[in-house]
């Protein structure tokens, strides 16, 4: 079973430069210019550009750690190298997210072998995102945890319901996948089944299984999104266990959410708020 809510058509936004003339493309740049506000950076060679996606691979594997998406040796984040992006970069086997740094990271190919790294690779994570990144070349970073809320909600076998502007950051770009429900990806026909399903898709509820994350953008997109569905998910089930039947936004607001607060760039936006807090209060992770 798919119930597919992929992208739709983006709402074009027509927004003023800022005071130095420099192009806007959120609602949230500020149209004064020269104040602190976070900017995407440009890189000089891929040295620069694979040490940037390795810190902020760290920290959100930190950031599952203080949201509590720890369980066992489940859950693995990944994000392509700059340089060669038929391989990726992800964290380790049996390592704790709270315990993962630039120096345990292991880069690995879409066969599963580690070029680079001392820890072995989560087989369920290898067959699974290899598979994805493997059909889909566009996509640049991908997460998966077993998380409380998303995996009691993805029991249900349904969507998110546009219940707010939190869970309209999904709207037309989430999708229910019934294929392989419950069952361990540790076979690469089954990586695959699900594989062709995802990439399509920010979000993914897989049934009986949990939650996953796609982006084109990066591992703070990726990261970010994660959290959030994690959240809309404890949303709807609270709201479900009220009994009251819930107020729906129309789909024009749900859109419109989803453009201006549900976008790639929002995403690694909203992530930088948790990088500075890590970096400044964790800093291991660079080591």
């Amino acid at each position: 079973m798919l119930d597919d809510h992929s992208h739709d058509a983006p709402v074009a936004l027509d927004l003023p430069d800022d005071d130095a003339g420099r192009k806007r493309t959120s609602i949230y740049q500020p149209e004064q210019a020269g104040l602190i506000f976070p900017e995407i950076p440009e890189f000089a060679n891929h040295a620069e550009a694979r040490e940037y996606r390795k810190k902020h691979l760290v920290a959100a594997c930190r950031a599952f750690a203080m949201h509590g998406f720890d369980y066992g040796f489940a859950g693995h984040l990944t994000i392509r190298d700059p340089e060669r992006p038929e391989l990726y970069w992800t964290n380790p086997m049996c390592v704790h997210f709270s315990q993962v740094r630039m120096s345990n990271l292991i880069l690995a190919d879409h066969k599963g072998r580690v070029v680079e790294g001392r820890h072995a690779i989560n087989r369920a994570g290898f067959v699974l995102h290899a598979a994805v990144h493997d059909e889909y070349p566009e996509v640049m970073a991908m997460c998966h945890a077993h998380t409380t809320y998303g995996t009691a909600w993805c029991a249900t076998g349904r969507p998110l319901d546009m219940i707010s502007q939190d869970a309209a950051a999904f709207y037309n770009s989430h999708a229910v996948i019934g294929a392989s429900a419950g069952a361990v990806a540790v076979e690469k026909e089954s990586g695959l089944s699900v594989a062709q399903q995802i990439g399509r898709n920010r979000g993914v509820l897989h049934q009986n299984h949990g939650l996953l994350t796609c982006s084109h953008h990066s591992i703070d997109d990726a990261a970010f999104w994660f959290i959030a569905l994690e959240r809309a998910c404890k949303q709807q089930l609270l709201v479900e266990a009220s009994g009251i039947k819930p107020q729906l936004l129309s789909e024009k607001t749900a859109r419109y959410s989803r453009e201006h607060v549900g976008s790639d760039y929002i995403g690694w936006l909203h992530f930088q708020t948790l990088y500075n807090h890590i970096a400044e209060t964790q800093p291991d992770m660079f080591a």
